[in-house]
């Protein structure tokens, strides 16, 4: 019973949150918000209110704050983890589509095992160096659509898409002392706030001129969902690892650019190329493939 619990927290986690790409693409297509504005509203909001829900449930939310080791991680992980996956992951909407962003941090298990490869200074097992050649296959007919003539995607599209990768890597990477330390919740809490004031004090002359954009109340509406919808979406992500194993989150992930697409193709009618869709089903099979073949190294 509490194994199918888990199968369903994940699949709903992650059509909720392959729905929001689509969402945040629809803001930044029709309304004059900016990416950075945007995600200075999603961060600040969903964070101040976890902080706030688990102040209530008498977490003392500020003592992490009072240690200076503690202080300088969350800094780096709410600036270069949270920020950095939400912005990256924005900007690469921006410039292709959700559908292509959402493939595209499915690239992060490869960054993942080559940077833990460097530090041990170890060949990645065959089976891994099979999944990334796999992955990478399938990532190539994404970008060219099966022809040689030219790419399928701009280099703005690419660039953002394999920042991207490297951002969700060290989102996942980093922060593991500092979770296993003080909870999920509270340092996810504090990496959307931190992350989210940086990109205020950045931009802090641009927000006066775009505030205005909340006043359209179907824009307003949507970043609403956007961000309730991805909160929740995350917090069933996390629900679900303490009944499913990692290789059945990772194979059941697929929801999330499935979902993207579908609701793309209804929302926006826009549609991959054939050899693009053949090369998203391929970069998710080699996904699969790195996730079983990192349970069976973890294992031995």
């Amino acid at each position: 019973m509490e194994r199918a619990k888990g199968i369903f927290m994940i699949i709903i986690g992650a059509m909720m949150w392959g729905a929001t790409g689509p969402m945040m693409e629809w803001i930044l297509n029709t309304s004059t918000m900016s990416v950075s504005f945007m995600l200075i509203v999603r961060l600040v909001l969903a964070g101040a209110v976890v902080l706030l829900i688990l102040k209530i449930k008498g977490v003392k939310v500020l003592k992490p704050l009072r240690y200076k080791v503690w202080l300088r991680q969350m800094i780096l992980f709410g600036v270069f983890g949270m920020l950095g996956v939400q912005f990256t992951f924005a900007g690469s909407i921006d410039s292709s589509n959700a559908v292509i962003a959402t493939l595209f941090q499915f690239l992060a298990p490869i960054y993942i095992i080559l940077f833990v490869s460097m530090r041990q200074k170890a060949t990645p097992p065959a089976a891994q160096i099979i999944g990334m050649i796999v992955t990478m296959g399938g990532l190539f007919l994404l970008l060219t659509n099966g022809t040689l003539s030219g790419f399928a995607l701009s280099k703005e599209a690419v660039f953002w898409g394999v920042a991207v990768g490297f951002a969700f890597a060290f989102y996942t990477l980093y922060p593991v002392r500092l979770m296993n330390e003080w909870g999920v919740l509270l340092a996810v809490g504090w990496g959307m706030l931190i992350g989210g004031v940086t990109l205020l004090i950045v931009n802090i002359g641009r927000v006066g001129k775009e505030i205005g954009a909340l006043t359209e109340w179907n824009t307003t509406f949507v970043l609403f969902l956007v961000i309730v919808i991805g909160t929740v979406a995350f917090l069933l992500f996390l629900g679900s690892m303490k009944y499913i194993s990692p290789v059945e989150t990772s194979i059941l992930s697929s929801f999330e650019p499935l979902t993207a697409m579908i609701i793309s193709v209804i929302w926006f009618g826009s549609v991959l190329g054939f050899w693009q869709i053949v090369g998203g089903l391929i970069m998710l099979l080699g996904v699969t493939g790195l996730s079983v073949a990192g349970s069976k190294v973890k294992k031995e």
